[in-house]
């Protein structure tokens, strides 16, 4: 069991260097230059994720209303904790119904966390959030090999800053339609 935790550790691990790597400096700093300009929670919240700013379009529910559960694909979580907020809840049980409802649809829950903490710590606490969504979803019948779970620990923030609110949207899971 320790050996396969390991493997897994060392692929995300991996993955997530390749995935920097191949990452455009650019969209990284408009994400930047944004939250410096005053970016609201509305607009993370909505889903606005390196796809959307590289102008590819988001598969999955479309003409969603931002304020409706299924119109937004981020998940945030309180400080160390992998329990979901009543509106974390809301959001998975919406894609969870969706997904029940459109079989052939994939999804990845990518997991992040904070700063604080050690990496390997990070990336543990970071998988148990994107878990925990997918067993909400496996609740309305979506068959676990739907899902993939990635956990990025702290390597993938949206906020630069090292500050209360840069940590809160930088604790989250990302919903991303395949």
């Amino acid at each position: 069991m320790k050996v396969k935790s390991i493997q897994n550790i060392l692929l995300v691990i991996a993955a997530s260097l390749l995935l920097s790597a191949c990452a455009g400096k650019k969209a990284q700093e408009s994400v930047q230059m944004d939250d410096g300009a005053g970016m609201t929670d509305d607009t993370i919240v909505s889903g606005t994720l390196d796809s959307d700013v590289m102008g590819m379009e988001l598969a999955g529910p479309q003409g969603v209303d931002a304020n409706d559960p299924l119109g937004k694909r981020v998940i945030y979580f309180d400080y160390n904790s992998a329990t979901l907020t009543f509106e974390g809840e809301s959001i998975a049980q919406a894609h969870g119904q969706y997904l029940a409802d459109h079989p052939n649809v994939f999804i990845t829950l990518e997991g992040h966390a904070d700063e604080r903490g050690t990496s390997e710590y990070n990336l543990a606490l970071a998988e148990d959030r994107a878990k925990i969504v997918s067993q909400i979803m496996g609740v309305y019948g979506v068959a676990l090999d739907r899902i993939q779970l990635v956990s990025y620990g702290e390597e993938r923030p949206v906020a630069l800053s090292s500050d209360e609110a840069a940590y809160a949207l930088n604790r989250r899971v990302e919903i991303v339609y395949q």
